[in-house]
């Protein structure tokens, strides 16, 4: 089944703190059209100038991803766009007032909680995804950072990170299914070592930072009063009431998973990758990342979308087909000069695969045109009809006593000429369960990979025959 594009179904407001600008914000995140995508606007510049969450437009990854259009920066993206995406809300325009989205708990978890509870609304565009025809390998040798992209029908992703220290290890973390990340990834915060605080502040980072909203990781005992009041009054703060006891995480409140770090990296790729433009069908593997490899992953990943759309999507036309002429015969009424599939290739509960050769000898051509053979448009919608017809008919029992109507067509578009020597390949999926008998089903025809035509039809399912 195709699916169709979300949006919020109403407005969400958050208040917070930077985390790195200490800055107090208001974010709202507004529904949006169809194909609008993930837009960022700054309401308190003048213009109020739009900020497109691309992944063209980052221009830093230190310590955050940000996002810089139109004479306007946005700090710390990534957790909202992670919860966004994981939700699969594909349309939102996010509003803030300052310059850096609020930090809240330092995780992804309220935000996916907010979103959860407003809902999500339908839209009529269909979901793009981008479905990774080939594996994708890119490594930073300097820094030891590695990226691996697989095909797969799933967005998975799985992380390794290996920072040498004895409190965070070599750990791992998974995402079989994005519907994962809502109960295994969105709450798990943000982490830095103890060791890099004073350096942080005093580059002027981490000013909203407290141990509300951040795992503190320490890797050496005996840490004295003087240098936690000293670390809090780099942090703009009095004091820190903590006390430190031995090797382990200096937040009084207990990690909430035991690879809480790893799994935060995840999060992290979510957030990062969402910049990529289009959903993405494929398991990422990482080892050691971090926003600024992700970000640089993320290019190749928007390089290999442009690939593939020049390459045309690929069909493996050798394999044997699911049904061949004599078994289409069997389902369908139609004969020469009127059956226009010559074979299936594929079929599911909600799909189906199959083609048309285009040859010389058919009919058609004697008048359409001479000189000048062009494959009629309405034969077009006639030989995808029939395809539909074949995945309705292969719903039910004794299909030779069934037959499939039109009813409607719609948003047809022609995009390129079919000319003899052609193999029309015709892919269809289902835009709402079958009822009573109707299918709707919207396809998309393809010559060489490169689609040719498009449609949305909706047939019905009559029995007129006798047993």
């Amino acid at each position: 089944m195709s699916e169709k594009q979300c949006t919020l179904k109403a407005a969400i407001q958050f208040n917070g703190v930077g985390l790195h600008t200490g800055e107090p914000v208001t974010m709202i995140i507004q529904p949006a059209a169809d194909n609008h995508g993930y837009k960022f606007q700054r309401i308190d510049i003048e213009k109020q100038p739009i900020i497109k969450a691309d992944v063209d437009n980052v221009i830093s990854t230190d310590r955050g991803t940000t996002l810089e259009q139109n004479g306007a920066k946005v700090y710390t993206t990534e957790h909202v766009l992670a919860a966004l995406y994981a939700m699969q809300i594909d349309n939102a325009l996010i509003q803030v007032d300052a310059p850096e989205i609020p930090i809240m708990d330092g995780s992804a978890k309220l935000f996916v909680d907010a979103i959860e509870k407003v809902g999500k609304i339908e839209q009529d565009a269909v979901r793009d995804y981008f479905e990774l025809d080939e594996n994708l390998k890119w490594e930073d040798v300097d820094k030891e950072i590695e990226f691996l992209a697989i095909p797969d029908k799933e967005y998975r992703v799985t992380v390794m990170v290996d920072y040498r220290s004895p409190v965070l290890g070599t750990q791992h973390a998974s995402m079989f299914n994005i519907t994962d990340f809502k109960t295994e990834i969105a709450a798990c915060r943000t982490f830095v070592f103890l060791r890099e605080l004073e350096f942080l502040a005093k580059n002027g980072l981490i000013k909203g930072g407290d141990l509300d909203n951040a795992i503190v990781l320490v890797e050496r005992e005996n840490i004295n009063k003087s240098e936690l009041n000293k670390l809090a009054k780099l942090l703009g703060k009095e004091s820190l009431d903590i006390s430190v006891e031995g090797i382990g995480v200096l937040n009084s409140t207990k990690l909430k998973f035991e690879n809480e770090p790893a799994r935060h990296k995840l999060l992290d790729i979510v957030g990062d990758l969402a910049l990529v433009g289009k959903p993405i069908k494929a398991h990422i593997l990482a080892a050691r990342p971090g926003h600024s490899g992700n970000v640089r992953f993320a290019k190749i990943l928007k390089e290999q979308i442009k690939k593939q759309a020049k390459q045309g999507k690929k069909f493996d036309l050798t394999k044997q087909p699911v049904f061949d002429t004599v078994a289409i015969e069997k389902m369908l009424p139609h004969r020469y000069p009127f059956l226009l599939v010559d074979k299936v290739m594929e079929i599911t509960d909600n799909s189906i695969i199959g083609v048309k050769n285009i040859t010389m000898n058919e009919p058609q051509f004697t008048g359409h045109f001479p000189g000048n053979p062009v494959f009629p448009g309405v034969l077009q919608i006639e030989a995808m009809a029939q395809v539909g017809g074949i995945f309705a008919l292969n719903q039910v029992e004794n299909p030779h006593l069934y037959s499939t109507y039109f009813m409607k067509i719609d948003k047809v578009k022609f995009k390129q000429m079919v000319r003899p020597g052609d193999a029309l390949v015709f892919e269809l999926s289902l835009l709402s369960p079958i009822r009573r008998g109707l299918v709707n089903m919207g396809g998309i025809a393809y010559v060489n990979g490169i689609p040719v035509m498009e449609a949305e039809m909706l047939a019905q399912i009559v029995k007129d025959k006798a047993e």
